[in-house]
């Protein structure tokens, strides 16, 4: 089976706020065009998985606002095939009462938050309120706890080993870091082996082939590749590219005496490690 474990879907105009657009264009020096997500292009390109997990996007911080509402009414079209996430942010005065209505009213599945884009602290008062009320739901939460190319978001709370005490706390709550925390992905891979809570996914890595090759390497000797998850962060790439290019990883060391990645530990993570966590969501 095939599970896209990260994807996005908006209307860029509508939900992600001039920031995030100016600085996305300052940086990456393309056209806003690439961000187009609207649940008829999505659903298109994932025609090809068997199930994806679709984010809504909240932060009042940078005025970004895809609503729960939005993703949920998108999901409810392909129950079978697509599962909500939904995202609260925590300076939110109602919060835990949106989560709520999320997942009892909406039928979401899981929560989305991002501390560098949300501007919060993960080990805040308001943070541990929407993770003590997500162990008690018994949701997965999936945590940016990577970098952005967004000027003002604050990296102070990007960090991975943040979490560290969060997954100690919250040790039923299942936690999955987006992205393996790129670039500190040591510290997210340390975090994955240290908590039997606490998994990643590997969205979007695969468009730097040879740091991928590196910290998959690093996952092996860890000994956590089986809690390594498929993902594309879709529009940012889509399943068959981020397919094929974990596919051809090994080639970067070709005619080298670097050792390559097992055939079946990429495999894996593509088929394998995603129906384990979310297969029955």
């Amino acid at each position: 089976m095939l599970i896209d474990c990260h994807t996005h879907v908006w209307d860029v105009d509508k939900h992600l706020g001039q920031e995030m657009i100016s600085d996305f264009s300052r940086v990456w020096g393309g056209s806003i065009e690439s961000l187009k997500a609207t649940p008829e292009v999505h659903e298109k390109a994932m025609s090809k998985v068997d199930k994806a997990i679709v984010l809504a996007f909240k932060s009042l911080f940078l005025k970004i606002n895809v609503p729960n509402e939005y993703v949920a009414e998108y999901v409810d079209k392909f129950p079978d095939k697509l599962i909500g996430f939904c995202c609260i942010d925590p300076n939110q005065p109602d919060a835990t009462a949106e989560l709520k209505k999320c997942i009892q009213d909406l039928h979401m599945k899981g929560l989305k938050i991002s501390p560098i884009y949300q501007n919060f602290d993960p080990n805040s008062d308001r943070a541990y309120k929407l993770f003590e009320l997500a162990q008690e739901l018994e949701i997965p939460v999936l945590i940016h706890q990577a970098t952005t190319f967004i000027r003002r978001a604050p990296l102070k709370y990007a960090y991975p080993s943040l979490l560290d005490d969060v997954a100690t706390n919250f040790s039923d709550l299942k936690i999955i870091l987006a992205h393996l925390g790129h670039p500190w992905e040591d510290e997210a891979i340390v975090l994955v082996r240290k908590h039997p809570n606490v998994w990643a996914d590997i969205s979007t890595l695969t468009s730097r082939p040879f740091r991928l090759y590196h910290k998959l390497m690093t996952c092996m000797e860890y000994r956590i590749t089986d809690k390594l998850l498929f993902g594309t962060d879709f529009p940012f790439s889509t399943p068959e590219k981020t397919i094929s290019d974990l596919l051809k990883l090994n080639k970067i060391v070709r005619r080298t005496s670097l050792p390559k990645i097992p055939v079946n530990i990429i495999k894996n993570i593509i088929y394998e490690n995603p129906v384990k966590l979310f297969g029955k969501l």
